[in-house]
């Protein structure tokens, strides 16, 4: 698996957070972010959605597990909605692994990820979150990225 290390600038971020089983509601949660972006003239060619699971569903009961679906804003936005919420993803340096936009390439990407991370002597940076991300270009053409905080 190839590991590309980027160094991921601040993202201002609206969001819906979601609190359950991981994968059981994304399709409707995302596509109610992305009609609320499209509807304030956010979603274009260039906007990036996030996907960030905040919980490790082996030490979390998968019904009290957070996942948020985001859309990266600009700093000047002002969010005037009480479903979306505003919050950031610190940047810093990353490993980012490009993979297929499916769902069986997703769930083998969690498996082999931190084995070749270790493997390759990196160490993670749990302070930041791991995080999905989808840009228009990546999804056209069936890819998203896993990105993965290291120190």
């Amino acid at each position: 698996m190839n590991i590309k290390i980027e160094n991921i600038s601040f993202y201002r971020i609206a969001y819906i957070r979601q609190i359950g089983p991981y994968r059981e509601n994304n399709v409707p949660i995302m596509d109610r972010l992305k009609n609320w972006a499209k509807s304030n003239g956010l979603l274009n060619e260039q906007s990036i959605i996030l996907g960030i699971a905040h919980d490790n569903p082996e030490l979390v009961g998968p019904e009290n597990c957070r996942y948020d679906t985001c859309l990266v804003i600009s700093n000047d936005y002002c969010i005037n909605d009480d479903y979306i919420s505003e919050g950031s993803v610190l940047g810093g340096n990353y490993a980012v692994f490009k993979i297929r936009h499916t769902a069986e390439a997703v769930q083998k990407a969690w498996l082999v990820i931190f084995p070749e991370l270790f493997k390759q002597g990196y160490q993670l940076d749990e302070i930041r979150p791991i995080f999905e991300r989808y840009s228009c270009e990546m999804v056209k053409n069936h890819y998203c990225e896993i990105c993965v905080p290291i120190h």
